[in-house]
Formats: structure tokens, C-alpha cells, sequence
């Protein structure tokens, strides 16, 4: 995680004169504030499903076995993509076919 000097240090502007000055409890404040909006910036980004799931990812949500799924597939109620010999599921195909 490269944070720029200018968020953590906004008075200062060359970076090399910090290498000389003591670190305050306001520095440390700051890079406090700026440490946990980039972890909740890092979270909140890894909580967006991914658009193609495979056939376990999907199981797993669904609470479905193999079978059941195959018969998803088979019966056209749920959209897949094979590609080489895995089986992608798209999420928002998920979704709908659970509102219907």
C-alpha cells in the first residue's frame, strides 16, 4: 500500500525534510484516519460478487446439489457459459431466476 506523503503530511511538501522530524500524535492521528478509510475502501470493494461463478460458487449459494443444477442447466432455467471444461454461471442470470 504506497500512500501518498501529501494525504498523511498535508504541510509538507518535500518529502525529504520528513525524514528529519519527529513524528506528533496528530501524524500519527492522521495516518490512523487515512489507514482506516483505506481498509474500509479495500472491504467494500471485495463485497461486490463477481460477475461469472462457477458451478460450486453457485451450488454453495443456491444451497443446491450437483444434480439440481444440472437440471437448472438442462431445462434452460439458468443461462451458463462453458468455456474449455468449466461451466460459468453469470450472477445477474442468478439473480433473476430467482426473482421469477
Amino acid at each position: 500500500m504506497n500512500f501518498n506523503h501529501k494525504a498523511l503530511f498535508p504541510e509538507t511538501d518535500n518529502i525529504e525534510l520528513l525524514n528529519h522530524q519527529v513524528v506528533t500524535k496528530r501524524d500519527l492521528l492522521n495516518f490512523g484516519n487515512l489507514l482506516l478509510r483505506e481498509i474500509k475502501n479495500a472491504t467494500t470493494q471485495e463485497t461486490l460478487p463477481k460477475p461469472w461463478l462457477k458451478s460450486a460458487e453457485v451450488r454453495n449459494i443456491l444451497k443446491i446439489s450437483p444434480g439440481t443444477l444440472q437440471n437448472l442447466r438442462i431445462n434452460g432455467t439458468l443461462k451458463y457459459k462453458r468455456i474449455g471444461g468449466i461451466i460459468y454461471y453469470n450472477y445477474e442470470d442468478i439473480l433473476k431466476m430467482l426473482e421469477k
